[in-house]
């Protein structure tokens, strides 16, 4: 039998560390399922790894694609099932990290199939929203799909402010002239895998600090430079992003320095919020404060792979 040792839990909680330890402990590979640590151009504001803990253990889907190239969360999947797939002829138990929970879900439930859209129409809703912002995309998604429109509204209203979550929405919707809640829950995904999934959390305050400290650590190693090479490209997907988009008002002259990083502060705490009520939702999951030493995690892990077999 395999297993996917799943860690999950909000920005800055350390996760990866956590990671790293069972990844060593267990000799097998890190699967990244962090959605904005794919894109190489983007290192200092998504956190990636530094070179010495991405040198402890060999991680996969780290900086493995550009912020040019269209890359959804049903490519992430078919990508990741596959790789683990490979993984798992050499080593029954792997590890699995990340804070976006789509993406972990598509990888540990599956991920509904939608059609090709064409490259037209994303252009066009990307022009839109540019113009008339993110109420004309909720207006759209009304409009098009009322009964999914309503879902989100009541169990998941913060979708309703993610750009990016509602341009995929509205471009379904018209580049297939169907809901886009027609084609959730059509398809059966099988997977070979049993998941162990670890959470890791920390008092609010904590945890606010914790983020607090890790925006000013990325200023000092340079996010404000590195935002500056990619304003160019703000309208890219990729960038639409906590850690950018504030970097970007202050580009330009929106706001001042001083304003854009408390933004980013304040932005990242309502990000780690959203990542909670998404993971606290998630079932069978052992809970651990973030504090916790890590052998008590790995004997749980073990007694858990133990008792199942």
């Amino acid at each position: 039998m395999n297993y996917l040792i799943t860690i999950i839990g909000p920005t800055a909680i350390g996760k990866t560390s956590l990671s790293i330890a069972l990844a060593q402990h267990f000799e097998c590979d890190i699967v990244s399922c962090d959605s904005r640590q794919f894109y190489k151009e983007m290192k200092i504001g998504t956190a990636v790894p530094s070179e010495e803990e991405l040198a402890s253990a060999t991680h996969h889907f780290i900086q493995n694609k550009s912020i040019f190239d269209n890359y959804s969360v049903g490519d992430f999947e078919k990508e990741a099932i596959a790789k683990l797939n490979e993984l798992f002829l050499k080593n029954n138990i792997q590890i699995m990290v990340g804070g976006s929970g789509l993406y972990v879900d598509a990888v540990l439930k599956g991920f509904d199939d939608f059609p090709d859209i064409n490259e037209e129409i994303r252009h066009n809703i990307n022009a839109d929203f540019e113009k008339f912002g993110i109420d004309y995309l909720q207006q759209k998604l009304k409009e098009l799909d009322s009964d999914y429109f309503q879902k989100l509204t009541i169990e998941n209203p913060q979708t309703l402010q993610n750009p990016q979550r509602m341009k995929r929405f509205v471009e379904v919707c018209i580049g297939t002239g169907k809901p886009y809640s027609s084609f959730i829950g059509q398809k059966k995904n099988n997977r070979n895998f049993t998941p162990i999934i670890i959470g890791l959390e920390a008092e609010r305050e904590t945890m606010y600090n914790r983020i607090n400290q890790r925006v000013d650590i990325m200023m000092n190693e340079g996010l404000l430079k590195e935002a500056e090479n990619l304003f160019p490209n703000k309208s890219l997907n990729a960038l639409q992003t906590v850690g950018y988009r504030e970097l970007f008002d202050y580009f330009e002259g929106k706001t001042t320095l001083e304003f854009a990083v408390e933004q980013i502060k304040m932005n990242t705490r309502r990000f780690a919020k959203r990542q909670i009520t998404w993971f606290k939702r998630t079932e069978n999951v052992v809970w651990f404060n973030y504090l916790t030493d890590i052998k008590e995690i790995i004997d749980t892990v073990e007694l858990i792979i133990d008792n199942s077999k």
